[in-house]
């Protein structure tokens, strides 16, 4: 899978340095990664939420952090939307939410 806006992540574990290795490994296993339905991400990533839109929820640093992708399965691509604390996640809406530049 190709990750689009890599860059906001390292954005965000360059503030917040306790979610970088977490956030590392996230890309790494991604960058591996061959998905061509949810059903893949799930397969993978157990406690990843699969919402409406093509968009997936992760866990980050054992559910510190979220995470919010948008996956063009046909594209072999994922998209960045959110990352955040669990409490700023709770303020947004997951399905319609985009990054923020």
């Amino acid at each position: 899978m190709r990750i689009i806006a890599v860059s906001y992540l390292r954005t965000f574990w360059a503030n917040t340095p306790d979610a970088e290795q977490s956030l590392k490994a996230w890309v790494d296993e991604v960058k591996k990664a061959d998905w061509s339905q949810p059903a893949a991400i799930k397969a993978q990533y157990r406690s990843a939420s699969i919402l409406k839109n093509r968009r997936v929820v992760f866990n980050i640093k054992g559910n510190e952090y979220r995470l919010v992708v948008s996956v063009a399965y046909r594209f072999q691509a994922v998209y960045v939307k959110f990352i955040g604390t669990h409490a700023e996640y709770d303020r947004i809406d997951a399905e319609t939410v985009e990054m923020e530049i």
